[in-house]
């Protein structure tokens, strides 16, 4: 029987459940620069420490949802929390990147059946007049990810040796696991054929074309087995689209997208998702390989993106209320645009002011941005809709983030590689130092050579600028699109703290 005190501490454990993913999602930030060097590893595996998390977790996202209806999601959910602690032990003690890219997969899974079904559970264990502050300290939890990764990873990473970062997660997970056991009811929803075609082509696609683009990165853009691998993931998603309109039990309902406000608001909350994880990806290598900053230092300079963001969202609905959501996601677009413009003349020896300016201002953008677009898109669901809808919307910001890591990560390379000069280096050195600015940074610091140490810094100064134009470039045209898509004030969101949970 489950008793009034029993379901909050169900919900503890959920909250201490979605804890743990949001910070995976941030706290690998600050720990890229110590992996280039512990692990030896190049940009190309740096991307791929974030990528493959974020692909695994958007691709298995919906059908996740499907089988806890299916299978009944405490036992989906318990069972998720065990592989959600065992990759985590698993990445802490990768002896190679192979095996940490193969550990961040498996960990990017659990966490694909953690986040949808822990909200899901929170409809069966409460009802309408104590859901709302459920809710609310669900939310609260999966928030505090953001603004706690980079702090708690980088006093960890000062501290102990890198593999800390992960196994915070295991004490988190025990207790959940034995909470859930103990207090969490079993449910299940309508079952539904599980779309393995669908699963199937999606997952490949993405993957495919994410490999690509970071192979691009690695051997040029001319280079044919990174074009062609690009190609096939397209044409996969295209096979992927076509098939979920004639799948009898389709893994995703197109007919949302019927709907400008949900297309609108889905559109530019990937956009949005995009210039966050990208510029999440190469700031920690500035602060580090660049600034010489340690890990919590590297973790306090990004505080100004993670306050401008939380500022920018409360701004946001207010905002949104007043002036019509077409106007606010504009200017937010529009001020990520001009945020990346004013961060591309970022130079090795920009002072850290005129970073945090620009930086405040990209976070400012990203929360009038994120937050009101989830909420014009989930206004448009009906209750029927809401669960695939939320799914939906969850997937495609990963989706975003993870794309966003592989281009912003490989134009960012692929400039550094054309910069830096390795002239007279020999060849063991010269690769070194074009696997990765920390690579370079220490073959300078070993030989001794200060003029290959500013050619390291300024040629990832000018790498990450060409990366902040690219965003700008994406976030100018959101702009745009944003005055043409949105319809002027759209219905009021029916879910807003799930928009909310998901900013």
């Amino acid at each position: 029987m489950v008793t009034s005190t029993s379901r909050w501490y169900a919900l503890a454990a959920m909250a201490l459940s979605t804890l743990a993913v949001g910070l995976d999602t941030t706290v690998l930030s600050v720990a890229l620069p110590t992996l280039a060097r512990d692990l030896d590893a190049s940009t190309g595996d740096l991307q791929w420490f974030t990528t493959a998390y974020l692909l695994v977790l958007a691709a298995a996202l919906l059908p996740a949802g499907l089988l806890g209806d299916r299978l009944g999601r405490k036992r989906l959910l318990i069972g998720a929390l065990v592989v959600f602690g065992a990759a985590s032990v698993a990445c802490a003690y990768a002896q190679s990147s192979g095996q940490l890219i193969a550990a961040r997969t498996v960990l990017g899974l659990g966490a694909a059946v953690i986040m949808p079904l822990s909200g899901a559970v929170l409809t069966t264990l409460f009802d309408e007049r104590e859901r709302p502050r459920a809710m609310s300290i669900w939310v609260t939890a999966s928030a505090l990810g953001l603004p706690l990764g980079p702090l708690l990873g980088g006093w960890l990473l000062d501290n102990f040796w890198w593999g800390s970062v992960f196994l915070i997660n295991v004490p988190v997970v025990v207790a959940g696991v034995v909470a859930l056991a103990l207090w969490l009811p079993s449910s299940r929803g309508e079952s539904r054929r599980v779309d393995v075609p669908g699963i199937a082509l999606s997952t490949g696609g993405l993957v495919a074309m994410t490999y690509g683009i970071i192979e691009a990165g690695e051997r040029g853009w001319s280079d044919p087995r990174s074009l062609l691998t690009i190609a096939a993931g397209l044409v996969l998603l295209v096979v992927f689209v076509l098939w979920q309109r004639r799948a009898s039990s389709p893994l995703i309902d197109l007919a949302l997208f019927g709907n400008r406000a949900f297309t609108g608001g889905a559109v530019f909350a990937t956009v949005a998702s995009f210039a966050m994880l990208g510029l999440l990806f190469s700031l920690p290598q500035l602060f580090a390989a660049v600034g010489g900053h340690d890990a919590f230092g590297s973790g306090l300079r990004l505080l100004p993106v993670i306050g401008g963001l939380v500022v920018g969202a409360r701004a946001g609905e207010r905002l949104a209320a007043t002036l019509g959501v077409r106007w606010v996601l504009a200017g937010g677009l529009a001020l990520i645009a001009l945020s990346s413009l004013l961060g591309a003349q970022t130079s090795a020896t920009t002072g850290y002011v005129c970073i945090a300016v620009w930086i405040t201002l990209t976070g400012l953008g990203l929360g009038l941005t994120m937050p009101p677009a989830l909420n014009a898109a989930i206004g448009t669901l009906t209750p029927a809709r809401a669960g695939i809808g939320n799914a939906l919307l969850q997937a495609l910001r990963q989706v975003g983030g993870a794309v966003g890591v592989a281009v912003l990560g490989t134009v960012l390379n692929s400039a550094y590689r054309s910069q830096v000069d390795v002239t007279g280096l020999p060849d063991a050195a010269g690769s070194a130092v074009r696997e990765s600015v920390t690579s370079g940074a220490a073959v300078a610091e070993a030989t001794g050579d200060v003029a290959l140490g500013t050619s390291v810094r300024e040629a990832f100064a000018y790498g990450m600028d060409r990366s902040l134009l690219v965003a700008g470039a994406l976030a100018l045209i959101g702009a745009v699109l944003a005055l043409v898509m949105m319809p002027a004030r759209p219905a009021p969101s029916r879910s807003a703290p799930l928009a909310e949970s998901m900013a």
